[in-house]
């Protein structure tokens, strides 16, 4: 009988569900299911409005996207559910929720409904940044190695900020919380019926490793002493490697996807960490750059090395036996969005119109036409704060070099340019620090879409960048995971032997750009010092 195993992709307003052919690699089916309430980032569905810095989302949604969306692939296809070998997720992270007893989450109970910590934390939730500061403040003066993984700060992306940020916030809802979870954890744990915590999310996203575990209660208490037995209580100490057997489908599970109960269900990976494997990278030196409205930048490596800024490095949180390394941007594919949707001329838009074209392919094709450099701008790129190497996401962006002669099309490419340099300044953090880059992938919507930014990259990188072309690498490899935790393959390699993408396109650097982006480059890295390493504090106190 052939194999065939489900992977879902939780995105950050959108999940997107594949079906594929465990033989191949192949992908069946596939379905896309967008999430009604969005990112809740100025009111609650009640109308209450939030604070500026955070970025909830409501549980409803996963529940409805992972159901319309399996269903949706089985009816598309002429498998049956008992073919399925398996079911893989993998989800933006941190993205935290509180639970009841029931691991139901906290805000669909009515007492809590306009209680906005009693929401999903998204990934982008930023207003836990004093929280942040303050972990990382203590971490410092308690000489705490788990430091050292992650570059030397503590984001306020992560868990433990977030959890402390909803304890301070809302102690009511906090004593009543019977646990914290990654929503990836959460979802896996309802198929299944069991206690699912990933490594992965449980590495980059929670200060844990496979070691050493959380940080200390005695630390832990310093920063609120109700936060001293929260692991182990609150927080799951239930670790399993990513891509492993979580459980396997119950009743529950069976009537909310229409897979078979048994079907196993492996343990949740973060989204752009998926990737990885579906472009059949289980090896060091391969740098995978994940292109969306944020992106990550993630390599393996055999051993574990201290590299200052990153977002984290964790053993077997990718493929077992290596140490994986993330870096990131906080805000790329949102800073084109921004741009295209608020600060176009309306000449702009009814040219466009006139063509037959949307704004974001009027603005591209006319960037397309400059030349390296030609726009005499140069931006950075911190239009969410910096993730890596800076972890400071009160940092603002900037763009220099206006004239009364600036056009859109120069600031969108200044724009382009200005990610791409925030990219170089992560593979040069890798580099310098001991873990090699030989390699540069490049996956996700942006970078199988847009021609322009792959070679500007390529340009900036003065590399070559190879795009594995899938429109679903990360709901591909969630279904090369559930190939392996349900027993289709004996190992990792043999999975992404078999099911990683086989059609690749390449970007070659054009050598006269290089030349003009390294000069370009030297100034970029000039004003980060300047502006985001303590030379001058304009760009955070604005």
């Amino acid at each position: 009988m052939k194999n065939y195993s489900v992977g879902v992709d939780f995105g950050t307003l959108s999940a997107r569900a594949v079906l594929a052919d465990t033989e191949t690699g192949e992908v069946i089916a596939e379905s896309v299911f967008e999430y009604p309430h969005g990112v809740m980032d100025s009111a609650l569905p009640s109308g209450k409005k939030v604070d500026k810095n955070s970025a909830y989302q409501h549980p409803q949604d996963y529940i409805d996207a992972l159901s319309f969306t399996v269903k949706d692939i089985i009816n598309k296809s002429s498998v049956d559910s008992s073919q399925i070998c398996g079911i893989g997720i993998d989800f933006t992270s941190c993205t935290v929720l509180p639970l009841d007893e029931n691991c139901m989450p906290m805000c669909f109970l009515k007492e809590f409904e306009d209680e906005c910590h009693a929401y999903v934390k998204l990934w982008k939730h930023h207003s836990a940044q004093k929280e942040a500061d303050e972990f990382t403040e203590k971490a410092i003066e308690n000489g705490e190695k788990w430091l050292e993984n992650y570059g030397g700060k503590v984001s306020s992306e992560w868990l433990f900020p977030k959890i402390t940020e909803t304890l301070r916030s809302s102690p009511e809802l906090y004593k009543r919380t019977a646990y914290f979870a990654e929503a990836g954890d959460w979802l896996s744990g309802l198929l299944c019926g069991c206690e699912v915590r990933s490594s992965c999310m449980a590495g980059y996203k929670g200060m844990w490793s496979k070691k050493d575990g959380y940080p200390s209660k005695e630390f832990l208490g310093k920063i609120e002493p109700e936060l001293s037995d929260i692991v182990g209580s609150k927080i799951s100490e239930n670790i399993k490697p990513t891509g492993t057997l979580a459980g396997r489908i119950n009743s529950y599970g069976a009537a909310l996807t229409g897979l078979k109960e048994g079907t196993a269900v492996s343990v949740p990976i973060i989204d752009a960490h998926a990737a990885l494997i579906s472009a059949g990278i289980v090896r060091g030196g391969e740098l995978m750059i994940i292109i969306g409205t944020s992106s990550c930048h993630i390599i393996l490596d055999k051993e574990e090395k201290s590299v200052k800024g990153i977002c984290g490095v964790v053993r077997d949180g990718i493929i077992p036996s290596y140490a994986a390394y993330e870096g990131g941007q906080s805000c790329v594919g949102d800073t084109f969005d921004w741009f295209v949707n608020n600060c176009l001329p309306s000449s702009y838009i009814e040219e466009a119109k006139k063509e037959g074209k949307s704004k974001f392919e009027y603005i591209k094709e006319k960037a397309a036409k400059l030349s390296a450099g030609e726009s005499h701008l140069l931006a950075l790129d911190w239009w969410n704060g910096n993730r890596t190497p800076l972890a400071d996401y009160d940092l603002t962006g900037a763009i220099f070099g206006f004239t009364l002669k600036t056009r859109p099309e120069e600031i969108y490419r200044a724009l382009i340019e200005a990610t791409a340099y925030g990219t170089k300044a992560i593979t040069e953090l890798y580099t310098e620090s001991g873990v090699a880059v030989e390699k540069i992938y490049a996956t996700g919507g942006i970078s199988m879409k847009d021609e322009l930014l792959m070679q500007i990259y390529a340009d900036v990188l003065g590399k070559e960048i190879c795009v594995p072309q899938s429109s679903q690498a990360g709901a591909l490899g969630s279904a090369i995971y559930a190939a392996c935790a349900g027993g289709a393959f004996d190992s990792f390699e043999d999975a992404a032997e078999k099911m990683a993408i086989k059609n690749v396109k390449r970007y070659t650097p054009i050598k006269e750009n290089t030349a003009i982006y390294e000069k370009l480059y030297k100034s970029y890295k000039e004003l980060t010092d300047y502006f985001g390493r303590g030379g001058n504090g304009i760009l955070k106190s604005l």
